[in-house]
Parts: C-alpha cells; structure tokens; sequence
C-alpha cells in the first residue's frame, strides 16, 4: 500500500464503473512534466513505501530541473514484464531453480512466482531454411519444432506451474507485434485500481510498445525476473529530449523513411541514456503503426524509450485492434483526467529540443552495416561503390575472376516459381572501374552470372515494419504490379516474406496480394524474427559456394531494424535496411549497384522497359487497400485464442508440478548452480586475493562480445560438450536456443570471434593466456576452469563503455560463472554494470582519467583488492585499494572507483546477487 503524503489517491468514474487512481495533480509541477515523466511521477505515488520510495523522491521528479545532468535516482516498478523465448528461458530456468532453493531454505515453492502479469512470445527460434515455395511455412514450423521441442516443453511446464505467466506458442507472432495487436493494455486495472500501462523486456525492441503511449524499454534478464518478482528497477530520473513534429509525410514516402531520417537525427544528437519524446502537430498526423515503426528503433539511435503520448489516433488502433469498449474508454478517460492526453499547445518542460518537418523527408535505405548509416535512395549507388573497395580484396579490376559453379543440388530449399530468369546484374554505367569478380553459376539447365554487390537475400521481417500496414500493403501492391508486368526475382536472390503477427496474412488474402507476392518468391515462411536476428537460414548451396569460393562481397536488404556485420548471415558481408516495398524492387534489381532512377528493373510483355516510378504504389492505392482490407473482425479472430496454440504446441509431453523435473541428459535446461550452498545467513563479503587476469580488453565492448550468440563451432569449448553428450553437429543449433543451459553457455562467453583479448598479439577470438601453465594460450573456458580448480579468482581489465549495446544477462552471467570476481573498466554502459552487480561481480573503475596503459598494466600481474570488506558494515566505500604485482617484484598500485551506485544495489552484492536477495526475501516471508 502507498503511504499517500501527496493525499493524491481518489476515485475515477468511467461509465458504470470506479476506479481507485493516484492523481498526479496533487504533486506541484506535474501539469508541465513530460508525459513520460508523468507516467513515472504516478508509478512513485502509487508505490510510495517509505524507504525505497519516499515523498522527496517524489518532489524531486514533480521539480524536475529539465536543464541538469541526471543525479536523483527513483526505482520504478514495471506493471508487467514481456519476453521472448531466447531471453525467456533462462529467466523461467531461474525461477524454476528458486522453487526448489526456496525449499531448502524453508519457504514454501509457490511463493516463487510473478508478482506482475509476464507474457512470453516464442517468436526466435524459427530459421528460413525452406523460402520461395507453397509449403515453406510448414516445413520451417517442422524444423523448428525438432531443433527445439525440448525448450518448449519447459515452457509449456512453465506456463502451468506459475501463476500470471504465459505463453504464445511458436507460429503465432513476433512479440513487438504482438504486444502492440494484443497484450498492451495502455492503462492498467489490478483489484480495482487503475494506472498506467509500463512494461519492461527481454528484449531491446520493447520499445515498439512506445508508440501507444506505454513506457518501456529491453532490460536484461536478470532485471526482467526481478521485476517480475516484484523488485524495482533502480533508474535516475532523465534528461528527456523534446522532438517536435510537423508537416505530413508526403507521397511515395514511407514510415521506413521517417524512421531512417530520424535515427539518424538522433544519433548525431546523442541520446544515449536519455528519453525521447515527440510532440507537436505533426504527431496527430502519424499513423499508430508508423508511430510503433519509430519507438521500435529506439535502440538504434540509443535512447531509453521513444514515446508518444497518447490521443486520438491511440484510441481509433485500440479499437481498431479488438480492445473492448471497456477498457478503450477507461483508456482516454485516465489519459485525460491525469493530463495524459496530448495537447500540441501545452508547454512542457523538454532538456533538450529538435524539431522534424515530416514533409522533407525522403525515400532513404540504411547501411552496410549501421542502422543510422542513412543513404539517399538517389544517392544508393554510388554510395554503395564508394563503400565496396572497403569489402574486397585488392584490385580486381573491371574484368575479374569468371569461374563456373555447376549446382550440384539445383534448388536445395530454393524455389522453382518466379526464379529462374537468368539475367545478368545491371550494367555498371558511366564507365565505373569499381571491382569486379564475375562468377557463373549453373542450375537446372540454365546459367546465370554473379559479381560482387549482387543481392543474396531480399527480405521482409522483422517487428521494425512488419507491423506497419502501409508499407507492408505497398509491398504486396508492387509486387502485384510487377507481376502483372511479367517481371522476376533474380535467380541468386533468396526470397522471404515473415510477417509479425497472422493479421498481416488475413489482410495480404483480402487484398488479393497473396498471389502477385508468391509470384516473386514471397512465400509465407515464418512468423517470427527471422532475418534481422541472423535465421536467414542457408544461402542456396550452389550461390552460397560461388560467394565463397571466390570470396565475393554480397550483400543483404532486409526491412528490419539491425543489419550489424556478420549479423544477418554468414556469407553476406554488406547489409541494408529499407523499407518492405524497397526490399521487392532490390529483389528485382538483384544487385545494389542500381539506380532506380534512371535503370529499368525489366522489361513488360511488349519489350517496354520498366522503372521503379512505374509499379510503385500511390498513397491513394495504399490507402484504399488499408481500408478494404483491414477491419477490427480480423484482430478479434486471430487473437481469440492467442495462448492456446495448435497440435504440435498442445501434442507436447509436458511435466506436471509446482517443482520441474530436470532431465539429466538434456543439453538444452539444466538447473544452474547459482544457489547451490545458498542459507539464509549472509555470508560476508571479503577483499579479493591473489587474483590474476581472465581477459583484458579495449574499449566499446560489447556485451555482444561478452554474452554467447550466433552458431555453435565444432573446435570451440561449447561445441565440444555438446558432440561429448552426443549431440550430432547438425543439431547444435545456436547459443540462443541454449540459453536454459549454463553448460553451454559458460563456455561460449567471451568467445565472440571478433573479441581481440589484449593478453595476446594479433588474435582474435575467445582466448586467453593461463599463467598457471606458463602464460601458455588456451581458451578462456579452460583457462578459467584451471583457475577456479586452483583456487584462483580472477578480474577483467577493461576500457571505455564496457558492456554497451543490448543488456544480455549472459554477458554478466557467463562472466560470475567463469570465477570473475570483478572487473576494472574506465567507463560501463548502465545496464550491464548493473547486471554484473546483480550476479555478484564488482564493478570498479579506473582513475578519472585513467587507463590500464598509464598505470603501467599489461594484465600479467596478480591483484590485491582491499576494502571491500567495508561494504559489510552498511556502507558503500567510494574507492578500494588496488594493488597490482608484476612477476618481478615491483607493483602498480591506485584506488579504484566503487560503482555500487544505491543503496539497493549494495544490498544485492551483499547477498551475492539480485535472485538470491530476492530469495531470501520470499524464504522470510
């Protein structure tokens, strides 16, 4: 129960019915808080206890100064947690494994479960290893449930032993989607009281959600099952960047293009860390769905969340989307009475200011390999031959290498309709010597020629715009018009078409597109992340052997929201973000060296030449279509049973139980090890002793280099285990699908294969030097294991923003499991440093303006770390000692920042991490 010092609780009518709500009014300087502040000004009032929230929290957040750097820190408590199956698993593994720890410490098993609604999405773990074919949906469905029947059923488990938890079975959707169609509720209603909708997940695109109005933002793992266990997530209160918005977007932009020219205004901004919010009178004019199109892209331009607030435009897709009349009207009725509702004349306080006239926005790609890397689309192909001297070896000339590739295998998981046309990528005009290396690739009779910037995959995924109907349609109506003009997909272009949720499906077959989008290749394969998280699946054989043969420099165009490198596939080193419609024109392109403008993309039936102008859909088109063919019936129908799932979801052998039954032969859920030898007493922490280094590493490292992610090696430590308990290496699957299983997972830590660990000259990869065997280069895996036999502990040297990028509860994890007791960075990303924190491990920061270089570290010397033990006596000291020796007897020696930053983090190191903090709490109760 809040305490109330505001006197802020009263009652709000809506209709026949009351709800209890905490007046936002009742604290001075609400009405001209942010609207995302305001949501976070209800959550402190509602939670107000005293301790961890108290009144001055909530005075300080009421008088916001808009122009100072972030210092108060609020712990905020989401309304519910939402997941995805890879980031899912091991946070239902945990509190599977807290059941059975809670009764051995006396508790009692169902005292462990989520305090707050949590929904889970299977939406990750399905491939595109079947494209361009009528039964490539249910073939791919097929493939995934043989990969990961076995998560499922702990799933399934999970779904029926924990209350407020449950499950969208796989081939439903992907969880942006769904979450935005469905679970959102925008306002909240829990035992009669009713407030804002917040939502923490595990994953960074939770933020899609952003574009109803619903605050929220990806955490890691470890932050998500705390939250759903009822603990705050600790935060300081932000800066919040004020984006005006005007003008309308004009024809033959898409919401693609908005988003592209946003991110890129952003991140040249800098918002990392901060709020971004739009206002003004632009905003009524932006479509839901183009508003969640730009919330979705948040983590691209860095921000904490991207927000609109909420109007008329939310409650038309609210009812649009089948929500009840209902909770619509509790919806507008709560934004207005709390000063919710967007008012493009009200002042707010804003720290910063830019400002968007939509009407000059232009048709725009993104790439090769950054999100906010804009590119004109006029301007796409001499950037691209700017860029690919970059991707190449040497000068290949104009003539290049021209080799033969008979397939041996036609059309592995190809297809046979709408492929075989046979011709050349577009000329190279204007008499360019960009690099060329022309191969031949032959199939089923028929050859055709590959060079360096050909299009290897052409696909719409991803949440980012399958959500948008806009763009999706105007996809569905080019390619209607392509056909119609006899034109086709190149034969080396994988095609694939994985839309985010089964509305877009419904509305594709009342709009007659389905037909058009088969006939370019655009089969249904999946719904799910498929391309933009790396499950392109497999290249065709005989294209993908030229590629790498011949070492060409292929390329990607995909409609999602990541095109990092090595992210999309294997074989394709140059990645490109456009929008759905675009992806179609590229397929048809086949290549990226084009320019739409002046290059046909073929020929019709007469031998007339045909430009992208001439098939590209009128907003008009695109317009009457949305109308036609979308309708609330189509939402209601296709999430009326949304947790039910179909024969192969219900067929599944699933335990029973309130404890989970763990299969000791299973390679993907094994019970981790974190609570092993865990009592009720604290046991106290100690100062770290004869510590040597695991790894010492440079700066921006990511928590992609730290947490295990893509496919799984034969010769690495986790392929390895993996072959040892007979699992065949066609079955390995990736470190994703095994994120239940910390065997696994320990060992692909730190074994990213662009890690350069400073131990070593000039090698990349997951390696260390062991000084217990002579300084000698082994894994880090084994390197790790000789330590922790001998006794060893050990720390990470680190530099500037160690940890940044997507939180991964892996990264901190995988790092407590190797024996890691702290590490020393000169700067953390915020999440990860709290993660490590929350597993036990000690953040410590060099010297302001300190480097491991300048104190005269190379990470061969044994630490001494003292004064940690002063955290035993209820105080955080601001510094320890350190005391690095060299083998020769002399040390370098300096006091180390502690970054422990609250109070509640201090009491999580002290139990030895968040979960058995939040253990011994349940176990008390």
């Amino acid at each position: 129960m809040s305490q109330d010092s505001f006197t802020s609780k009263g009652t709000l009518s809506v209709g026949d019915a009351e709800y209890e709500i905490y007046r936002i009014a009742s604290v001075d300087g609400a009405q001209t808080l942010p609207y995302s502040l305001k949501v976070l000004l209800e959550n402190l009032l509602r939670t107000e206890d005293g301790a961890n929230i108290t009144a001055d929290h909530i005075r300080a957040l009421g008088n916001w100064d808009e122009n100072a750097q972030p210092d108060t820190e609020i712990q905020f408590t989401p309304a519910r947690v939402i997941m995805q199956d890879f980031t899912g698993v091991p946070c239902i593994v945990d509190l599977a494994t807290m059941r059975e720890a809670v009764e051995d410490l006396g508790g009692s098993a169902e005292k462990v479960n989520p305090l707050s609604p949590a929904e889970l999405v299977i939406d990750h773990s399905v491939q595109i290893d079947v494209y361009g074919r009528s039964d490539a949906f249910a073939r791919n469905v097929e493939f995934e449930y043989q990969r990961n029947g076995e998560r499922y059923q702990f799933l399934r488990w999970g779904q029926g032993a924990f209350d407020d938890f449950k499950v969208v079975p796989p081939g439903t959707g992907i969880v942006h989607q769904v979450n935005i169609e469905h679970l959102a509720r925008v306002v909240m209603e829990r035992d009669g009281v009713a407030y804002p909708d917040t939502c923490v997940g595990t994953d960074s695109h939770t933020t899609m959600e952003n574009g109803l109005g619903v605050l929220g933002w990806g955490v890691g793992g470890i932050e998500a099952e705390a939250a759903m266990l009822g603990q705050p997530v600790s935060m300081l209160i932000p800066r919040v960047v004020g984006f005006k918005l005007s003008g309308e977007i004009p024809a033959g932009v898409t919401a693609t293009d908005v988003v592209l020219t946003i991110t890129q205004m952003l991140r040249e901004h800098g918002v990392v860390g901060k709020f971004v919010e739009f206002h003004g009178e632009g905003v009524a004019s932006i479509p839901l769905a183009n508003r969640a199109t730009i919330g979705n892209m948040s983590p691209e331009f860095g921000s904490t969340c991207a927000i609109f607030p909420i109007d008329d435009v939310t409650m038309e897709y609210l009812r649009l989307t089948g929500r009840s009349d209902e909770q619509v009207a509790l919806v507008e009725a709560y934004a207005k009475e709390q000063g919710m509702w967007h008012d493009p004349d009200r002042e707010l306080r804003f720290s910063e200011h830019l400002e968007l006239d939509l009407s000059t926005v232009v048709p725009s790609i993104a790439g090769p390999k950054r999100p906010q890397d804009r590119i004109l689309l006029s301007e796409a192909k001499d950037s691209f031959r700017k860029v690919l001297p970059t991707y190449v070896d040497g000068d290949e000339g104009d003539a290049g290498a021209a080799s033969s590739f008979p397939a041996s295998d036609p059309t592995p998981q190809g297809s046979d309709e709408g492929q075989n046309g046979g011709s050349k990528p577009a000329s190279e005009g204007n008499g360019s010597s960009r690099p060329h290396k022309r191969v031949t690739v032959s199939r089923d009779g028929q050859s055709f020629e590959i060079d360096h910037g050909i299009v290897s995959i052409a696909s719409i995924t991803s949440c980012t715009n399958t959500s948008n109907p806009s763009v999706m349609l105007a996809a569905g109506l080019l390619a209607k018009k392509a056909s119609e003009k006899g034109l086709k997909v190149k034969p080396w272009v994988k095609t694939s078409m994985a839309p985010g949720s089964k509305v877009v499906t419904e509305y594709y077959e009342k709009a007659g597109l389905w037909p058009a989008l088969q006939d370019l290749g655009y089969h249904l394969v999946g719904y799910g992340c498929t391309t933009c998280i790396g499950n392109s699946g497999p290249l065709p054989e005989d294209v993908s052997a030229a590629v790498n043969e011949n070492d060409l420099a292929v390329t990607s165009v995909l409609s999602g929201n990541r095109n990092f490198e090595g992210r999309i596939n294997p074989d394709v080193k140059m990645n490109y973000l456009a929008s759905p419609p675009l992806v179609v024109a590229y397929a048809l392109a086949g290549t990226m060296d084009f320019d739409f403008e002046s290059e046909a993309l073929g020929q019709d039936s007469d031998g007339k030449d045909v430009f992208l102008q001439d098939i590209w859909p009128s907003a008009d088109e695109v317009q009457s279509t949305i109308d036609s063919s979308i309708d609330r019936d189509m939402f209601l129908t296709q999430y009326a049973d949304v947790f039910a799932g179909d024969e192969r979801w219900t067929g599944l052998d699933t335990p029973e139980g309130n404890t989970f039954e763990w299969d000791p032969q299973s390679t993907y859920v094994r019970k981790p090890p974190y609570f092993d030898g865990m009592t009720m007493e604290l046991t106290p922490v100690e100062d770290i002793s004869g510590a040597r280094v695991l790894a010492k590493l440079g700066d921006s490292v990511t928590t992609d280099h730290i947490s295990p992610a893509g496919s799984i090696k034969a010769d690495s430590p986790a392929g390895l285990y993996l072959a040892e308990h007979g699992v065949d290496k066609k079955d390995f699957n990736s470190y994703g699908s095994r994120r239940g299983n910390h065997e696994v997972m320990i060992r692909g830590t730190f074994a990213n294969i662009r890690l350069r660990n400073q131990l070593l000259d000039g090698v990349e990869g997951g390696f260390t030097r062991n000084f217990l065997a002579g300084g000698e280069q082994t894994s880090i895996f084994e390197a790790s294991e000789a330590y922790q036999e001998a006794g060893v502990p050990l720390v990470i040297l680190a530099g500037k923003e160690y940890g940044s990028g997507s939180s991964r509860d892996w990264a901190a994890k995988g790092t407590r499991l190797l024996g890691v007791k702290a590490v020393i960075a000169e700067s953390y990303e915020r999440i990860h440093r709290s993660n490590l924190i929350g597993m036990g491990v000690l953040p410590l920061q060099f010297p302001e303006g300190k480097t491991a270089a300048d104190l005269g570290l190379d990470g061969t010397e044994t630490f001494e770390i003292t004064g940690v033990t002063e955290l035993n006596e209820g105080k955080t000291p601001k510094t320890v000692h350190v005391k690095a020796a060299k083998d020769g007897g002399e040390a370098v020696e300096f006091d180390a920042v502690v970054r422990i930053d609250t109070p509640g983090e201090r009491e999580y190191y002290l139990n030895d991490g968040i979960l058995q903090y939040v253990l011994r709490q349940l176990a008390g109760a």
